[in-house]
């Protein structure tokens, strides 16, 4: 178990894969900012949950990422409260489907600013203090975005643009800061399946290699891995699918 102080920043980390990451770390003795925009029900349970574990191990902190000044209000808040910053996870998104003919400014907006803006500019204010403690950053993208899938345009369009953002930042940060990503496949559905998505999740799962779906904490072990156990790892993108990126349908 790691036992040096270190500080991780999770947006999006109040439930599902964000809130896997987050239990996933802290049982690493991180400690832990826990952004979220509208989920403050499940951050405050969360948060209470892992200070009963280890006191003042978690702290929460609201912003909307579409606002250009919740970039620096985060990354304040963090070194305000725990006097460092090692690692930054953006794992916040949008997620909804965009079909071409009726697309709008709004959606553009949303789904790029959640997915690819955020992520580049709160590693741009995380950077100088990353630099000091030789910090990583994890985005998570998607790895089904090499074959997008029909009516996400621009879903696709902003995942295919975070793991760009991955490998230019792994350049420009480069050698303090390692930057990766972890592109997980079909890991959690929706909290409601209509008969359509019931098929498509059949057909998505005979897709994967392994003929079944991962959970979350599959991908809070990547992330785990890519920032304690891979020193010479950077510029990566770890997929974390069960194989159904590679497959030749």
């Amino acid at each position: 178990m790691n036992k040096k102080k270190q500080v991780a920043i999770i947006t999006g980390g109040a439930k599902r894969v964000g809130a896997a990451i987050c239990r996933k770390l802290h049982k690493a003795n991180i400690d832990l900012i826990i952004h979220y925009k509208n989920s403050r029900t499940e951050a405050n349970s969360l948060q209470k949950q892992l200070n009963k574990i280890r006191k003042g191990s978690a702290s929460i902190i609201q912003a909307d990422l579409l606002d250009p000044n919740s970039y620096s209000l985060i990354i304040n808040e963090a070194i305000k409260i725990y006097g460092q910053l090692d690692f930054l996870i953006n794992n916040a998104s949008s997620y909804y489907p965009t079909n071409i003919n009726d697309i709008n400014e709004a959606n553009w907006d949303e789904l790029i600013g959640s997915n690819l803006k955020a992520s580049l500019f709160l590693s741009k204010e995380a950077s100088p203090f990353l630099k000091k403690s030789n910090g990583s950053i994890i985005n998570i993208t998607d790895a089904h975005i090499t074959n997008p899938k029909k009516n996400y345009i621009i879903y696709s369009v902003a995942k295919s643009g975070l793991t760009a953002l991955t490998k230019s930042l792994a350049q420009e940060l480069g050698p303090e800061i390692r930057v990766n990503a972890v592109a997980p496949g079909p890991v959690l559905w929706p909290d409601k399946l209509n008969e359509f998505d019931t098929q498509y999740r059949k057909k998505v799962i005979s897709q994967t290699m392994l003929k079944k779906v991962g959970d979350a904490d599959d991908i809070a072990k990547a992330v785990e891995f890519l920032l304690l156990n891979a020193p010479f790892i950077t510029s990566h993108i770890l997929n974390v699918d069960g194989g159904r990126s590679f497959n030749s349908e």
